[in-house]
């Protein structure tokens, strides 16, 4: 044995001997534990019992799968439809019978406007129904850009970009640009269109109450002095306000202004969802910035439906061009679905024609708002939600029976009584199981410039007969 060996194996000896008598015992046994657990079985080995050929047939003829999907009732409202033929403009023929429509999201009554109609027409003659590609594998046909080049025009932005489908525009533009990772503070009664973005987009979302600013900046507060803690992962955080400009589920409008201050005080962006606001709002119909006075470069994004107002299909967003742009390449979207036919292209720039030749209808709107909503404030047993401004009002039951569907109920029936009025009046539809936060059942009404003040008072008085006949 060599030297150094005897001089490492005289020191182990020595230390041996030196340790204290504790510590000896402990390395004892945690030496015999080990053994043991190397020697010993962890498991036993349960005895199998092979099924016999007649026993296998039994078990499977037996098995039954479990339903696809849950049980739906016949008399469920989704699968009962009220059918429509014709034009759902001022009138609409629901199910044969023609009624007032009180339920079509046509604010400015361009559905069936005979200038809107020609230009689609000529359009569907020029390039067929549409465009079976995407923008980027031969669907982008000029009359897109020349609607996209209108719209940044209209909304004074430097670009904007078109959707082919209202739903998916604000849904896919929130994922183009929040990722995992990053923290959105959204409202809490934000549509479901802007739910689907928030899942996209597998960021950290943060709920605040409705229209709640205090709320909103204790949330900030809070995020700033975590980010005060860790600030190398803070600088690489993006951090988001999602808001609506005139909720769809409340039918009142965001206080842009202090939302604003709170963004260039706590350095976050925001993504404001226009398409209840957009050809309402303001004296121009730009949306909530111009009914506010707001600087539109103060928004990140501004996203819209062309399925209200313009009385079209589809979406756009817009803002500065470098923000825009990066949607070209990442919104869902845009990148996957069909472009927008042609002729819904054509109908939309129409549209924009009519809006900017005549600013006038956007008062004339807004009066008609404020008259129908007061209207609508004398009716015994159901609750008005709303403001004098918002082109689509909820009206609720004023005492819950307690149960969801025993209100749903009752509401349709009002609804269905309404129709054989010759009224038209629509439910207003939630995936129920979905929804964050669920909203109140109740009906909707929606104003038009083509409803008439006879109109008002056939919808008013026809409510008050359904109420009292029904609600007992």
């Amino acid at each position: 044995m060599a030297a150094g060996q005897q001089w490492v194996l005289v020191e182990m000896v020595q230390a041996f001997y030196e340790a204290p008598a504790y510590h000896l015992i402990l390395e004892g046994i945690l030496i015999l534990w080990i053994i043991r657990l190397l020697f010993s079985k962890t498991y036993r080995l349960h005895e199998t019992y092979k099924l016999t050929e007649k026993e296998k047939e039994d078990l499977i003829e037996e098995w039954q799968p479990e339903p696809l999907v849950p049980p739906v009732s016949k008399d469920h409202p989704s699968v009962n439809y009220d059918v429509v033929t014709g034009p759902p403009s001022h009138k609409i023929v629901i199910n044969g019978k023609e009624c007032i429509n009180f339920a079509s999201f046509n604010f400015l009554g361009l559905l069936d406007n005979d200038r809107v109609k020609q230009k689609a027409l000529a359009s569907l003659k020029k390039y067929g129904v549409g465009t079976c590609g995407p923008r980027g594998f031969y669907g982008t046909f000029d009359v897109h850009l020349e609607l996209e080049s209108r719209l940044a025009k209209f909304m004074k932005t430097e670009e904007a970009i078109i959707y082919s489908y209202g739903f998916a525009t604000i849904a896919s533009a929130i994922p183009a640009y929040s990722k995992r990772g990053d923290i959105i503070f959204v409202d809490e009664a934000a549509c479901f269109a802007i739910q689907k973005g928030l899942q996209a987009s597998r960021s950290f979302i943060k709920y605040f109450k409705h229209n709640d600013m205090e709320d909103l900046e204790r949330l900030l507060r809070e995020q700033e002095q975590e980010d005060q803690k860790n600030p190398r992962k803070a600088r690489v955080t993006r951090k988001f306000i999602v808001v609506e400009g005139l909720y769809i589920n409340t039918a009142d409008v965001c206080p842009l202004p202090e939302l604003v201050k709170l963004k260039y005080q706590y350095k976050v962006r925001i993504f404001l969802e226009e398409s209840m606001s957009f050809g309402v709002l303001g004296e121009h119909g730009r949306g909530v910035t111009e009914h506010f006075g707001v600087n539109i470069d103060d928004i990140d994004l501004i996203s819209a439906n062309m399925e209200n107002a313009v009385a079209s299909i589809g979406g756009f967003c817009c803002g500065r061009s470098f923000v825009i742009d990066h949607q070209r390449l990442s919104g869902q979207g845009y990148c996957f679905s069909a472009s927008l036919p042609p002729m819904l292209a054509a109908a939309a720039i129409e549209a924009l024609n009519i809006m900017e030749e005549d600013p006038d209808i956007f008062s004339v709107l807004k009066e008609k708002c404020k008259h129908v909503y007061h209207a609508l404030q004398d009716i015994p047993g159901l609750k008005l939600v709303g403001v004098p401004i918002a082109p689509a009002l909820h009206l609720q039951l004023e005492r819950t029976t307690g149960s969801r569907d025993t209100d749903m109920q009752q509401l349709r029936s009002i609804v269905e009584y309404c129709i054989q009025q010759n009224v038209a009046l629509t439910l207003a539809r939630y995936l129920e199981k979905e929804e964050r936060f669920l909203p109140a059942p109740s009906i909707r009404v929606v104003i038009t410039v083509e409803q008439t003040e006879e109109d008002v008072q056939k919808v008013v008085s026809c409510l008050k007969e359904a109420v009292s006949t029904l609600l007992k």
